[in-house]
């Protein structure tokens, strides 16, 4: 049985929501572009600054804190991904680990291969791939979304894929519209000719379970704040290709996995923050070990769900007001809205919206190939409201409002 997510609860962990903006309480509808965090994660966070740590090797009492918080950091996220914690790197961001990633595996490939791109993706998961591919004088396929849905079928990705392709880059969800990607079928077809598989697991991260075995990918990568942690990036690898391919490091740094991947010095903090947003998650379900990240990803769903709908309804009756993306909450999205005002540049709508207390984002996000694609990157863009589990009804009501006014 699925667990009830209490709202009140859990927004009283987060001491950012009680923030106010012109005599109206704030509402935090940026979540795609990065998620408040509780006070669990600050205060690891600051009492490890607090307490003292030193780097990693010195076999004193920080710098053993210093292992015990990388090893219980690689614990969670190996956790969190149900992956073995030496299938986790660390690092600065998404977009650092994947330009790493990138050169990695363009010393793999040879002139005349190809790699498949997608026009869904953040552009971190697409220009350090297609440098990579002009560097090596591979030929780059773009898998293209489709314009009147907001989607990517399957089939667009599979069919560019044949013997020469080396590697399939793909998000598991849209950071603009929400959108989710069956990558598990195009892992299969990947497969079947060799090719490796990098998915961008940033935007799913807060909304969705994440399980790198069913989904059968090579790479996925992370960020630590889109699901109520601190700016950190997270690679899974496995750990053949960890192994195997050569790191860009120094010669001192280790030559194993998954530590020659994590160049200099880690964040330590950071790292103790990303245990315990991961320890937050966990905190929402029921069981142990993984089965407790199922649950609590199960309640978030069902929460996320009702805010989604609720918002879909009453855009639904905005003639004003233009849906980018699949107009029902179902499987094939998260609660990630791209909309467009009649008459209103996108900056406007979101600065309306600021002036009540609602915090939204306007523009093109780094979806650049998406906005290109639907014809508005030239016009600024489009609004982004998102919703995630510390979001309520009422606040999906007053943003409702307001665009309601603005129309």
């Amino acid at each position: 049985m699925t667990p009830r997510l209490d709202v009140a609860s859990v927004r009283s962990r987060f001491p950012a929501l009680s923030r106010a903006e012109n005599g109206h309480p704030a509402a935090f509808l940026d979540g795609p572009g990065g998620t408040q965090v509780p006070t669990t994660v600050i205060e690891a966070m600051s009492s490890t600054m607090q307490e003292g740590v030193s780097n990693l090797g010195g076999g004193f009492g920080p710098s053993n804190d210093a292992a015990t918080i990388s090893d219980a950091a690689r614990s969670a996220m190996a956790r969190f991904f149900n992956c073995s914690p030496d299938e986790v790197v660390f690092g600065q961001n998404m977009t650092s680990l994947t330009f790493a990633m990138s050169r990695a595996l363009a010393r793999t490939w040879d002139s005349g291969d190809s790699i498949v791109l997608t026009s869904l993706d953040h552009d971190a998961n697409f220009t350090p791939w297609e440098m990579a591919a002009d560097e090596s004088g591979v030929y780059v396929r773009v898998a293209e979304l489709d314009t009147e849905t907001g989607t990517l079928d399957p089939d667009s990705v599979t069919d560019l894929i044949d013997g020469s392709t080396r590697l399939v880059a793909v998000c598991l969800a849209s950071n603009a519209l929400g959108t989710t990607v069956d990558v598990a079928t195009i892992v299969e077809t990947a497969r079947s000719v060799g090719a490796l598989v990098y998915v961008d697991a940033v935007h799913a991260g807060p909304h969705r379970l994440i399980d790198v075995g069913a989904l059968g990918c090579d790479f996925l990568v992370a960020s630590a704040y889109k699901f109520f942690g601190p700016h950190t990036g997270i690679v899974y690898g496995k750990t053949e290709h960890l192994s195997a391919l050569r790191a860009y490091k120094v010669r001192p740094a280790p030559s194993h996995p998954p530590d020659k991947w994590e160049t200099g010095t880690q964040s330590f903090e950071s790292m103790a923050g990303v245990a315990a947003a991961v320890d937050h998650i966990a905190s929402l379900g029921e069981g142990e070990g993984r089965t407790v990240i199922e649950s609590a990803f199960s309640a978030i769903g069902d929460h996320e769900r009702t805010l989604g709908a609720r918002f879909l309804d009453g855009i639904a009756d905005m003639s004003h007001v233009r849906l980018y993306g699949i107009p029902e909450m179902d499987e094939g999205r998260v609660a990630t809205f791209a909309v467009a005002v009649e008459g209103i540049q996108p900056d406007r709508v979101a600065a309306r919206m600021a002036e009540r207390g609602i915090y939204v984002w306007s523009g093109h996000y780094y979806a650049l190939q998406v906005m290109d694609r639907l014809g508005v990157l030239e016009d600024g863009g489009l609004v982004r409201i998102g919703f995630c589990h510390y979001n309520t009804t009422d606040e999906v009501d007053r943003a409702l409002e307001v665009l309601a006014d603005v129309g």
